[in-house]
């Protein structure tokens, strides 16, 4: 699959600079990881965002958001942006915000 080197670009320009963040290839394109973590991915269809369950009702008010479907799985607390979602820097910065308050808060592993 191709994968959004525009939308990855976007992604490590908001999210660079984090202690313990690091990135790796899955999903079809790049993911997120701070301490480990998943935090979000950016691939060929849209930005994969970590919100947590029930932390994602907010989001899915927003027109390109939907909740993440994996197979015939919906993957509790996650969202996918599609472009038109993900190229609005307000609604980008507001879900990255989110996802990193969010794995911030899990209990150290």
């Amino acid at each position: 699959m191709a994968r959004d080197e525009g939308l990855e670009q976007l992604i490590e320009e908001h999210l660079g600079g984090q202690t313990g963040l690091t990135t790796k290839d899955m999903f079809g394109g790049r993911a997120w990881l701070l301490d480990g973590r998943l935090l979000c991915a950016g691939r060929h269809d849209g930005m994969l965002v970590r919100l947590g369950k029930g932390y994602d009702n907010w989001a899915l008010k927003y027109p390109g958001i939907m909740p993440l479907v994996m197979g015939r799985r919906r993957m509790s607390g996650w969202v996918r942006a599609a472009p038109e979602a993900f190229d609005d820097d307000a609604l980008r910065t507001s879900l990255l915000d989110s996802a990193l308050a969010f794995v911030r808060a899990l209990p150290a592993k």
